[in-house]
C-alpha cells in the first residue's frame, strides 16, 4: 500500500466476532480518530511521567513522542503499528547526567546522552537490516537483560526516597512532602485494586492526579508558573552538548531499548498473524532516529509502548491510521504551555509516591523477563553474573578515571553482558 492509502474494512463501521482490522486497512474516519483518542490516552501518562520527573519540558517531550511516532510510521512503510513514548530506562542516566550540574552536566549534557544513544541504536538497526537478529539474541539473553532491567530499575531507589521525603541536593525543601507521597501511593494501589482494564494500567498516572489534586487543595502546589503560561505556543526547544563522561551513561539503555523493541515487533507480530521479522532493523532504526531527533530538541528518549499494544489487543483494530491520528493528536496538544506548566508544578511528595512505585515496578519488569523465558538459576554460572551485576548496579559501585565516571549501573551492564559471555565460553570449554 502507498504510505497514507488504507482499505475500508467492511462497511467501515463494525469488526465482526473473529475479526481483526489490518494494518492496511482502517474503519471510518470518525471510528478511526476514535482509535487514535484511544492510543493518545493510553500512552499519556507513561509518556508525562518521565518528564515529570527529570524535569524536562513536558509539552516538547509530548512534540516529539508525536513526530517520533510518525518518523516511526514513515520508516517502517506503515507496516507496524506502535507509538513511541518516553522510555523509563532514561530516568537513570538523566538522572545522573542533572545532578552532575556544573561538572559537565545539566540538562544539554543530558540531551546529549539521548542523541548519543539514538544514534547507536540507529547504527545497530542497520545493521540488523544486514545481517538479521541472531547475533543481538546470542548478545543479549534473558538473562542478561532482565539483570539490566532490574537493576535501571532498583539503583533509582535513592532518588525515589529524595523525592519521598522532599530532598533536593540534601537538604529539606518541602517538609510535608512524605504525607503527599504515602497519599499518592495509597491511591494508585486502590486504583490498581479497584479498576479494570484501562483504568488499572494507568494506575499511576491516576494515582499522580490525586496526589496533584489533593496537593493542590492544601496549598502546596506553586501556581505562579500555570498562571504565567501561555495557552498556546511552540513548545521550548533546547539544544544538546556532548561530553563523553555523561554518554557513556547512556550506554546500557541502548541494550534495553533492543530488547524492548525486539519484544514488541514480535508482540505485535503474534497479534496481527503477519511475519514481521522483515521490520526488525527498520524498527530499532526509527526509534534510534526519533531518539536522536528527540535529544536534539529537548525531548526524552523514545521506545514502543506496550500501552498501545495493548489497546491493540481490546480493540482488535491494528490499523496504522489509528496511529497517524495519535502521533498528530500529540502534536497538537504539546502546542499548549499552560498544560505543560501544570504538569511541571508538581509536588516533590507526589514524584516521590509515583516513584515509589514506579522505579519498583520497572526492576520487576527485570525479573518477569526472568520467569517468562525460565532462566536456569540452577545453574551457578547464571546466578553469580546476575547477583553480582545487580548488587553493583542497586549499590552503585562507580568508580573514576580522568574525567569519566563509571555509574553503578554502567558496571553492572558491563559486568552482565562480558561476564555471562566470558564465563559462558569457559563452561564449555571444561566440558
Amino acid at each position: 500500500m502507498s504510505l497514507l492509502t488504507w482499505k475500508m474494512h467492511g462497511d467501515g463501521k463494525n469488526v465482526a466476532a473473529g475479526a481483526v482490522v489490518s494494518t492496511d486497512e482502517r474503519l471510518s474516519w470518525p471510528r478511526t480518530i476514535g482509535v487514535g483518542l484511544q492510543h493518545i490516552a493510553a500512552m499519556f501518562g507513561a509518556t508525562f511521567l518521565v518528564p515529570i520527573i527529570t524535569g524536562f519540558p513536558a509539552t516538547t517531550t509530548l512534540f516529539f513522542s508525536g513526530v517520533g511516532t510518525l518518523l516511526f510510521l514513515i520508516i517502517t512503510g506503515n507496516k507496524l503499528p506502535s507509538y513511541l513514548g518516553s522510555s523509563f530506562a532514561f530516568l537513570g542516566p538523566i538522572s545522573a547526567a542533572m545532578a552532575a550540574g556544573g561538572t559537565g552536566g545539566g540538562m544539554a549534557a543530558a540531551l546529549g546522552g539521548i542523541v548519543f544513544t539514538g544514534a547507536v541504536l540507529a547504527i545497530v538497526g542497520l545493521v540488523v537490516r544486514a545481517i538479521g537478529i541472531g547475533w543481538i539474541n546470542s548478545l543479549l539473553p534473558p538473562l542478561v537483560t532482565g539483570t539490566i532491567v532490574m537493576v535501571i530499575g532498583f539503583n533509582l531507589a535513592g532518588a525515589a526516597k529524595n523525592n519521598f521525603q522532599g530532598v533536593v541536593g540534601g537538604q529539606t525543601v518541602q517538609p510535608g512532602a512524605a504525607r503527599l507521597g504515602f497519599i499518592t501511593l495509597v491511591a494508585i494501589g486502590l486504583i490498581m485494586a479497584l479498576s479494570k482494564g484501562f483504568m488499572s494500567r494507568i494506575s499511576i498516572f491516576l494515582g499522580l492526579v490525586v496526589g496533584y489534586v489533593i496537593a493542590l487543595m492544601m496549598g502546596d502546589v506553586n501556581t505562579d508558573g500555570i498562571k504565567a503560561a501561555d495557552w498556546v505556543a511552540m513548545p521550548t526547544f533546547n539544544s544538546p552538548t556532548f561530553k563523553m563522561s555523561i554518554m557513556i551513561l547512556f550506554l546500557p539503555v541502548v541494550l534495553v531499548l533492543i530488547a524492548e523493541n525486539v519484544g514488541h515487533v514480535k508482540a505485535v507480530a503474534a497479534m496481527t498473524g503477519k511475519d514481521l521479522d522483515d521490520q526488525m532493523g527498520n524498527a530499532l532504526m526509527a526509534d534510534g532516529v526519533a531518539t536522536t531527533l528527540a535529544g536534539f530538541g529537548g525531548g526524552s528518549g523514545t521506545t514502543t509502548y506496550a500501552e498501545n499494544i495493548g489497546v491493540m489487543a481490546a480493540t482488535r483494530v491494528y490499523s496504522t491510521a489509528a496511529y497517524w491520528i495519535a502521533g498528530l493528536g500529540a502534536i497538537v496538544l504539546s502546542l499548549s504551555p499552560k498544560f505543560g506548566a501544570v504538569l511541571s508544578a508538581t509536588p516533590l511528595g507526589v514524584l516521590g509516591g509515583v516513584s515509589t512505585a514506579l522505579f519498583g515496578m520497572i526492576g520487576i519488569l527485570g525479573a518477569r523477563i526472568w520467569i517468562e523465558n525460565k532462566v536456569d538459576f540452577a545453574n551457578p554460572l547464571n546466578l553469580l553474573v546476575a547477583a553480582s551485576a545487580l548488587i553493583i548496579g542497586i549499590a552503585d559501585y562507580s568508580w573514576t578515571k580522568g574525567d569519566y565516571t563509571f555509574t553503578g549501573i554502567v558496571n553492572a551492564t558491563l559486568v552482565a553482558v562480558i561476564g555471562y559471555q566470558v564465563l559462558t565460553a569457559l563452561s564449555k570449554m571444561r566440558k
